[in-house]
């Protein structure tokens, strides 16, 4: 019976460690944090502030809009929140299958943000790259860390020296669509560049 128990708890322990270990569907990955501090002050105690009697006000926050607009084909998509724009480039808009090569359509679309980052007096960029769940992890991880670094050159190009460049590759953590389908998949290779919407 103790030989079970013991056994039972180590699984079970395992169970959690594993649980715990893979990232969340739909997380932001580390960097990307969005402010939801209040942007005024409010006097609870004012008199020209009408309650109902006994009510009281819940803690400030700033509620976080967030904008998703996709392309019919769904290949890249435009994220607008309070605090970030974010782009989204589907691997396959960029690169051949299992390459870090941009394709001659990249650089139209590379140029298009860039664009973006000029009228937006950004400074700051962050540029991610992500694979699906299919092959090694690692390869996905080494992957995915040199097709962002082929987008950060590129855009290093266009924008100059003016800007600062955060580059990270994930590999297949922090999938926004589903990897049991190929659809998912496809969503989950991708290229995301993203920067403050104040321009800093």
């Amino acid at each position: 019976m103790t030989v079970s128990r013991t056994a039972l708890t180590a699984t079970a322990a395992l169970l959690l460690t594993v649980a715990l270990s893979v990232p969340a569907a739909h997380a932001d990955p580390p960097g990307i944090t969005e402010d939801t501090t209040a942007p005024v002050h409010i006097d609870p105690t004012n008199p020209n502030l009408r309650m109902v009697q006994g009510a009281k006000l819940a803690p400030p926050k700033v509620l976080n809009i967030k904008s998703i607009v996709e392309s019919d084909d769904g290949s890249e998509s435009r994220q607008d929140t309070n605090d970030n724009i974010t782009f989204a480039l589907q691997a396959e808009v960029l690169f051949s299958k299992d390459s870090a090569e941009l394709s001659t359509d990249a650089l139209a679309r590379i140029s298009a943000i860039a664009d973006e980052v000029r009228q937006r007096h950004a400074t700051n960029l962050r540029v991610f790259g992500f694979t699906d769940n299919l092959g090694s992890a690692a390869h996905g991880l080494v992957l995915s860390k040199q097709r962002a670094n082929a987008v950060q050159r590129e855009l290093a190009v266009d924008l100059g020296s003016s800007v600062t460049f955060q580059i990270r590759g994930y590999g297949e953590q922090y999938p926004i669509a589903d990897n049991s389908t190929e659809a998912g998949r496809r969503k989950n290779r991708r290229v995301e560049v993203s920067f403050p919407r104040s321009g800093g």
